[in-house]
């Protein structure tokens, strides 16, 4: 009787330290959407409450992090990049130097940090997949992704955020070697890697999507879209999305730094630049992809789309410093509506509400799901920080969570 009562409790300890949550880039599904109610339906004239501001995070377009102890930047110091802990008290409690940055075009970092239990996981602007304890920023373990698995980087280097799948760490160190690489994330170990398929890296962070009650990964070359089986590496099927009588810029690939966009057995492709969205359907046992349809017009450049009942929304490119926002049935890619709002932007979705974050002047508005127009309910500006506002924003506990260079900024949404 001792032993079953002594086992049962160490059997439970397992289960949960084996189901932590996860806090990533685009909310815990990637997808956009954050698990939040109670949220304010409109805000003051100036904005929601700003709780916190903190400057000295480093120059960076990733996502402000948080696992509701505390809030955790990546940004580019110097030729290093960082990451930054903060207390909600706007208290820095350490900043480690985790990598190379990358130090050519727009060497700002990109790359989110994903957090699991006491670990957290982020790639550096070169392909080197760290991890580190959350509470000191002792660094576990460091591999260099990109040069042991020959990675061939595109124009602006690595802008993925690491994925989680169970005992996995996903990093998509696209090449000749390989495509999708998975470490142990205790120990950084390889588990599997896929085959070379070639083409250079995208900027995509993969997304995890079930197909027929099994999870698998939605990831991205620069050229090529790719559904892989997380219990051993093997690509299940893949879509060519690149046509080079289409981008002629780049002969071995896009710049495509959208995740895709899954419901149910359709996925939604789309890289901005005038180049044509597209609509997949995978078949019942995930061996093939078929198109549905081609969107002209929601080529959304690296905002983020978002599905919402049976319309998806988004930005969409007219050129590198402006663009409109669209809706679009999700069946087939009618348009609802295509107006102007400043410019192109970041888009999040909470508590019934969209959550959008332009990229050229900084306003940030509540906006209302609505097929027939864009419903802007509150607006407000950012005026701290420097460069694009690329961040995309993150919802955790009532509170929004931006930045703008190297200023984090905290909001108020209860």
């Amino acid at each position: 009787m001792k032993r079953k009562i002594l086992t049962i409790p160490l059997l439970l300890f397992i289960v949960l330290a084996t189901d932590a949550q996860i806090y990533q880039f685009r909310g815990p599904n990637r997808d956009g959407k954050f698990p939040e109610s109670g949220l304010l339906k409109e805000w003051p004239e100036n904005g929601p409450e700003l709780l916190l501001e903190y400057e000295g995070i480093g120059a960076g377009y990733s996502s402000v992090i948080t696992n509701g102890k505390y809030m955790y930047a990546s940004g580019r110091i110097g030729n290093e990049d960082y990451l930054t802990c903060i207390d909600f008290e706007g208290n820095r409690k350490w900043q480690v130097a985790y990598g190379k940055a990358w130090d050519q075009s727009y060497p700002d970092t990109r790359s989110s940090p994903t957090i699991e239990g006491d670990r957290i996981y982020i790639i550096s602007g070169v392909g080197e997949l760290i991890s580190l304890n959350a509470e000191t920023g002792e660094i576990n373990w460091k591999i260099n992704v990109d040069k042991e698995y020959q990675a061939e980087w595109h124009t602006w280097g690595v802008a993925e955020s690491p994925l989680i799948v169970d005992n996995q760490v996903i990093c998509s160190a696209a090449g000749a070697l390989t495509t999708f690489v998975a470490f142990d994330k205790m120990t950084g170990e390889e588990i599997w890697k896929t085959p070379g398929t070639g083409g250079q890296r995208s900027y995509v962070s993969p997304v995890l999507h079930e197909f027929n009650g099994k999870d698998y990964i939605l990831g991205a070359s620069a050229s090529d879209f790719f559904i892989v089986d997380p219990d051993n590496g093997e690509i299940k099927t893949s879509y060519k999305y690149f046509d080079s009588s289409l981008w002629k810029w780049q002969p071995k690939g896009m710049i495509w730094a959208n995740s895709p966009v899954a419901k149910g057995h359709m996925v939604f492709l789309s890289i901005g630049y005038d180049y044509p969205a597209k609509m997949l359907k995978v078949n019942d046992d995930v061996t093939s992809i078929e198109e549905v349809y081609t969107s002209s017009l929601l080529d959304n450049h690296h905002h983020g789309m978002i599905e919402v009942d049976g319309y998806l929304y988004g930005s969409y490119w007219v050129h590198n410093n402006a663009g409109n926002w669209a809706c679009l049935d999700w069946d087939t890619g009618e348009v609802m509506f295509d107006e102007q709002w400043n410019s192109k932007g970041g888009l999040v979705y909470a508590d019934g509400l969209f959550y959008v974050y332009e990229e050229r002047r900084g306003n940030v508005a509540l906006v209302q799901p609505d097929p027939s127009g864009f419903r802007v309910i509150s607006s407000f500006r950012i005026e701290k920080g420097t460069g694009p506002h690329w961040s995309h924003p993150y919802i955790f506990d009532g509170k929004l969570f931006l930045r703008h260079g190297d200023v984090l900024m905290v909001y108020s949404l209860t």
